[in-house]
């Protein structure tokens, strides 16, 4: 019986898939990924189901469209289903978790793992392995160890933290500490989740010099750019502090200090790939390279995700593995995360399951055909509900809460420009896009959004709506109780205090 082959699984949080110099970036270091890329297969088409955290993750670890898990927000994930994890540990591997896994309701559950290293986002919190680890290193003052968030989350930070105590250091120190004390013989499923490029942008130093501002180029903004945002383009411009004018200048450096980010993600993921060739196992061993969804970062003046822009939705995904993918290939026909779980397991020799909707890459790139019509990309439901579908040559997006569609023609390496959806040579291509795209979520019993004659229109009082107050649903993620942290006479507080002079924030 040959010997089955170990899974390595490269995860980013919120990368863009236009952020390897392999893939005709010249603004970016990247030499891990451009590795990957020349020795394996490259998906140029490979999208999200979710542009959010949790609801992609829970899309890729099922193989489920998110109108089939119903986890479509950082909501709760269906706790019932069966993870590609536990599929491999049934089969007698070792699987190993490392970094942010941002499983919901219960962030701790192995679902699959045999252990796993913890760390999530945010603030400090006792029950984190990285943040015990950064504390009991001599930090304890640092309480926003993952860069300040809230009013800051998208100003460009230098990390508080010594590069050998940064989380990205501490996901690849993690997965080499596995590596090194694993049972060998078993098999293993390593899962390496980094953070970063997570807003806030920050890394330690000489990290975040590494791009200088004016050699980042502008976000991309065409012609009549805001009348292709959607409501919840506009609610994230808002709650992100970003929706009151541009600074060109913050942007470049917002745009450099990403870009450094994804640079030392890709530095110390290097180093796991190096200790996989050092000792012999890197060519037994599936390595994968992708991310939950990407970032606006200024695209059609935008910021976050949760968004059907390529920008949001469009993901690195990229497979190295010399027995099933053909190096420095590029697959141009669309995919999605949800076939992740399905591409590991064939290549393992492991049966996929009844719940699985995603097909093997290795047979989509050979040319197979992958028996649907394109890939689904949704956001939310009901009355906020963004739905997308994407084919070789279209994108068509619906907005419940805009009541509005966008069409946009798919032209490679290029991103959207203008909506055709309204022009009269393309309202056929229009309405068949809507057809495929509501027949299939009809197929799935997925109804309540849709009505006998497509989408339903939901009432104006019910559809959401941005506030015009421009201080109306900001954002405050602090994660701390700061007041105990100011000398005396000294606090934190939310309204200025009378007779307080020019010290606006003094306790009375």
């Amino acid at each position: 019986m040959p010997e089955r082959p170990n899974v390595l699984i490269l995860f980013t949080d919120q990368q863009r898939a236009d952020t390897v110099r392999a893939h005709g970036n010249p603004h970016i270091q990247t030499p891990t990924m451009d590795r990957l890329a020349h020795e394996g297969t490259s998906f140029s088409s490979a999208y999200c189901a979710t542009p959010v955290c949790i609801a992609s993750r829970c899309s890729m670890i099922l193989s489920q469209w998110a109108h089939q898990t119903g986890c479509t927000t950082n909501s709760a994930m269906p706790q019932e289903r069966t993870s590609f994890m536990e599929i491999f540990q049934d089969a007698g591997y070792q699987t190993r978790g490392v970094g942010k896994m941002h499983f919901a309701p219960d962030s701790r559950t192995l679902w699959g793992f045999d252990a796993r290293d913890y760390s999530e986002e945010g603030g400090f919190r006792a029950d984190d392995d990285y943040c015990r680890f950064v504390h009991d290193n001599g930090y304890d003052h640092v309480r926003e160890m993952m860069g300040t968030r809230s009013e800051y989350y998208y100003i460009p930070q230098p990390s508080m933290l010594p590069p050998r105590l940064h989380n990205t250091t501490w996901v690849a120190d993690r997965s080499l500490d596995f590596l090194r004390s694993r049972d060998t013989d078993r098999p293993f499923l390593l899962w390496s989740s980094f953070i970063k490029p997570h807003p806030p942008f920050e890394t330690p130093t000489p990290w975040h010099r590494l791009y200088k501002p004016i050699d980042m180029p502008l976000p991309h903004m065409p012609a009549d750019y805001e009348a292709l945002q959607t409501y919840w383009n506009r609610r994230q411009n808002r709650y992100k502090y970003r929706d009151q004018g541009f600074d060109w200048n913050l942007l470049r450096t917002m745009r450099a200090a990403y870009n450094a980010c994804v640079s030392h993600v890709d530095y110390h993921a290097g180093r796991i790939l190096s200790y996989l060739e050092e000792t012999g196992q890197l060519e037994n061993t599936i390595v994968l390279w992708t991310s939950d969804h990407g970032e606006m970062l200024g695209d059609f003046g935008c910021f976050g995700k949760r968004s059907i822009f390529d920008a949001a939705a469009r993901i690195p995904m990229i497979v190295r593995y010399p027995e099933r993918f053909e190096a420095g290939a590029v697959c141009t026909t669309p995919c999605s995360n949800v076939d992740v779980a399905p591409t590991l397991l064939e290549a393992a020799g492991l049966n996929t399951i009844d719940q699985h909707e995603g097909v093997d890459l290795a047979g989509l790139a050979r040319g197979d055909d992958p028996g649907r019509p394109g890939v689904l990309v949704q956001y939310s439901q009901r009355e906020s509900g963004l739905y997308g579908l994407v084919t070789d040559e279209l994108k068509y997006v619906y907005s419940a809460a805009d009541d509005q569609e966008w069409l946009f023609r798919r032209w490679p390496g290029e991103p959207e420009e203008r909506s055709i959806a309204g022009n009269q040579a393309y309202v056929g291509h229009t309405a068949a896009m809507r057809e495929t795209l509501t027949d299939w979520l009809r197929r799935d019993n997925y109804t309540e959004v849709l009505d006998a004659e497509g989408w339903r229109v939901y009432p104006p009082e019910d559809r959401p709506t941005v506030d015009t107050n421009p201080d109306h649903g900001l954002l405050y993620q602090e994660g701390a109780d700061w007041a105990p942290m100011f000398p005396e006479g000294y606090g934190p507080t939310s309204t200025p205090q009378a007779g307080a002079g020019s010290v606006l924030h003094a306790k009375k």
